[in-house]
């Protein structure tokens, strides 16, 4: 074998450059197109955020310019609302009250689809599956007569109760998994040892499935809290809006007042953005443990 062809091999087997740490480093296009797409997401929320900090001036004169001076004046307005912060409560309720009732229900499905041989056990799961084809869009107009014929709209638990059903079938996919995972000779000495049924639920398929439960939760939390379209139909009072609705109905009442609708979109936003951030390492490890099982 040449010379030549003996380099040409050498640099083709040669393995990946590792750092200090041990870690592989990859491609430099992939860390630039990351950047680029981190810059396209990162970018517009930066924005919202920055411009609320600037007067309607600054905005008019350089829309993209920094603010020179800093104005505070903005959030201040903002977060001496008490409009605000019951639209925040709203909001809270509502995306607290789903995330508990979502992982509860879901926990309890899974567990018997995941743990019990029955009739019907693999058309249930597949029901739960072909829930997933079903966006909340398609149903939106049946779902408002039925909710309107219960007496439950301007009232959070038209909106709360929707949310749950229509998370629950991401939140059983995502938890079977983990709950088939467990090994059945644990439930079999946790039998022996004198624990029920509910005890070997409680005291190791909870903990064990912990990861699931969380990436389930932050899901749910985050998309009841940015829910819109349910709300627009459910709820009609001012009083009882959630921070989306209430950053539609602030931004048509302050159309000509740009930097205090950018102000209040912020405000609305930054809990979800800081929940998601915070537990962003849960929800990785949370679907990746659901794709092993």
């Amino acid at each position: 074998m040449s010379q030549v062809a003996l380099t040409a091999r050498a640099s083709t087997t040669r393995p990946r450059r590792r750092s200090r740490s041990g870690a592989t480093w990859g491609s430099p296009t992939t860390y630039v197109i990351a950047t680029v797409l981190i810059a396209v997401c990162v970018a517009p929320v930066l924005y919202i955020i920055i411009g609320g900090f600037r007067t309607n001036a600054q905005i008019t004169v350089n829309p993209s310019g920094w603010p020179d001076p800093w104005v505070l004046k903005n959030y201040a307005d903002v977060l001496a609302s008490p409009l605000f912060w019951q639209q925040f409560g709203n909001s809270v309720i509502s995306a607290a009250a789903t995330t508990i009732g979502t992982v509860a229900l879901a926990l309890m499905a899974s567990f018997v689809i995941a743990r019990y041989d029955f009739a019907g056990r693999n058309a249930l799961y597949s029901l739960f599956a072909a829930g997933l084809m079903f966006p909340l869009t398609v149903a939106i107009t049946p779902l408002y007569l039925l909710i309107k014929n219960l007496g439950l709209t301007d009232n959070l638990l038209g909106i709360i109760l929707p949310q749950i059903a229509f998370a629950l079938p991401t939140t059983v996919i995502i938890l079977v998994p983990f709950l088939a995972a467990i090994p059945k000779e644990l439930e079999e000495a946790a039998a022996i040892d004198g624990a029920s049924k509910i005890g070997f639920f409680f005291r190791m398929v909870l903990p064990l499935s912990l990861p699931g439960v969380i990436t389930t939760g932050i899901l749910a939390f985050v998309n009841a809290w940015n829910s819109y379209m349910l709300p627009l139909f459910i709820l009609n009072n001012a009083a009882m809006y959630t921070l989306p609705l209430g950053v539609q109905s602030f931004s048509s009442e302050h159309s000509v007042d740009t930097a205090a609708v950018l102000a209040f979109t912020s405000l609305s936003m930054i809990p979800a953005l800081l929940f998601f951030s915070i537990f962003e390492r849960r929800i990785v490890g949370g679907l990746t443990g659901a794709v092993k099982g």
